[in-house]
Order: structure tokens, then C-alpha cells, then sequence
């Protein structure tokens, strides 16, 4: 019988030895990293001695990915954290990166409610009344374009002084939350993704109507966002201690 499930590969063949071994890891390594979906059994047979399953790049193969800024695959790598989340607050969830002055929301995860259950992916908004443009903004990833802050609802900050006090807020707590100020009933939080040096490279939001996610439970909420952004950014090789220099270049 065969199997079919997937398998992360490390560089360390046990069934192989010396040079030999070697010369065929590199062969499987370069096979699989450079394969866009999962490598089969038979077409890698030739150049190994592994036996069955697919074989599809491990986190450390990402990490080191990443430290050449390849963001192809952020998606496909961040798919299982927005699964989780969604799986864990119900609501939906939106991974965005920083776009030409705006927020580019570039996967998502539905919610599991028909009520506020509008599919994002494609859509750019304001960084300044968005829970994902704040973190991008608080951490230096994106800046904003010229001109006056736009209002969106009546809770909109439009003020250079509120927005500085806003980010601020968010680099001290490490989420963002934004309370109807990019459309009226709808709030949402949002946590940093980092890559290996620690610079934020994408942003991790819970978005839900205002009846069903209050204010009393928006930390609650914060903190399944910030543990999936975590993990999806040690999968990218962030590590804390990175961390430090770049808060201060985004607190500047």
C-alpha cells in the first residue's frame, strides 16, 4: 500500500552516507525547493533512496527563502496560521501587505457567520483606519502617501498628532484595533508578521461586526491574532531578539 502523505525535509538523508549522500540531497533539495507544488515519489526516486509520500519544503527552507526576500509564497505559507485563527474566533481573517500608500489584503479566511462576511482579497484600503495599514505603519512597513487623511466614518482619525499617539499605542501592546473607523459596525485587530531580521513584512487581522466582537473582547481576540502572527513568523526566521532594533526605527 502506498502513502500519500506530505513530508518536510531537513538536509540529513540517514540512508545515505558519505559524498554520495551528499551529492544526492543537494539533488532532492534543489528538486523540491524549486517545485511549485509538491514533488511525487516517482519523480525525485531517481535521485534518492527515500521511498514513499510528496515532498514539499520545510520551514527552514522558507526561512532561508525569505532572507532573499522572495514573497511569492507567503501566501501558501501563511494559508495553515489564517486557517487556525479562523478556526479559533469564527470570523474572518485577512493577511495585507503595503501597497503604493495602501493596505493589499492578500488572502483570506471567511468567516463562519453570513452576516459581515465580505471577501476582501484584491481590495486595497486607507493604512490610517485599518487595524492591518496600522500595524504596517506602526512598524515601518508602509508610509503614508501625501495629502490630508482621509475620513471614512465619524470615528475616522484624520489627525497627524492622533494617528503618531494611535501607532504608538500599537508598537507598546502589539496589535492594532481599529473600532468603525474604516466602516461603520465593523471592528477588527491586527498583529505583525516578521521576517528573519525582524522587519514586519505583512500583517495578520480578525475583522467582525461590532455586535458580535465588543470592546470587552477585543484582547481576548488580539491575543489568538498575535500568537498566529508568532508562529508565522518564526516560520519565516524571525527571532524575538531581532526584533529590537527595527521598534526603534519605527518608533523614530
Amino acid at each position: 500500500m502506498s502513502h500519500t502523505h506530505e513530508r518536510k525535509l531537513n538536509p540529513t538523508m540517514s540512508n545515505q552516507s558519505g559524498t554520495q549522500a551528499v551529492d544526492r540531497a543537494a539533488r532532492l533539495l534543489a528538486e523540491v525547493v524549486h517545485s511549485a507544488d509538491p514533488m511525487t515519489f516517482t519523480g525525485l526516486s531517481t535521485a534518492t533512496g527515500l521511498d514513499h509520500g510528496r515532498f514539499l519544503p520545510g520551514e527552514m527552507f522558507v526561512s532561508f527563502a525569505w532572507r532573499g526576500g522572495a514573497e511569492a509564497g507567503l501566501v501558501a505559507v501563511a494559508q495553515p496560521f489564517l486557517e487556525r485563527l479562523g478556526k479559533a474566533t469564527g470570523e474572518t481573517i485577512n493577511l495585507g501587505v503595503a501597497s503604493g500608500g495602501l493596505v493589499e489584503q492578500i488572502a483570506q479566511v471567511d468567516s463562519t457567520y453570513l452576516i459581515g462576511g465580505t471577501n476582501w482579497v484584491g481590495m486595497s484600503v486607507p493604512l490610517h483606519c485599518s487595524a492591518l495599514g496600522k500595524v504596517l505603519l506602526a512598524y515601518g512597513a508602509a508610509q503614508l502617501p501625501g495629502g490630508p487623511l482621509v475620513r471614512r466614518t465619524d470615528k475616522t482619525v484624520t489627525t497627524d498628532a492622533a494617528l503618531r499617539a494611535e501607532l504608538a499605542a500599537v508598537r507598546t501592546r502589539g496589535y492594532a484595533v481599529t473600532d468603525e473607523e474604516l466602516e461603520p459596525g465593523l471592528i477588527a485587530v491586527a498583529a505583525p508578521i516578521h521576517g528573519y531580521d525582524g522587519a514586519v513584512v505583512a500583517a495578520l487581522s480578525v475583522s467582525a461586526p461590532t455586535t458580535r466582537m465588543s470592546k470587552d473582547s477585543v484582547a481576548t481576540v488580539a491575543g489568538y491574532c498575535t500568537e498566529e502572527a508568532a508562529g508565522l513568523s518564526a516560520v519565516l526566521g524571525y527571532r524575538q531578539r531581532a526584533s529590537r532594533q527595527n521598534r526603534k526605527a519605527g518608533a523614530a
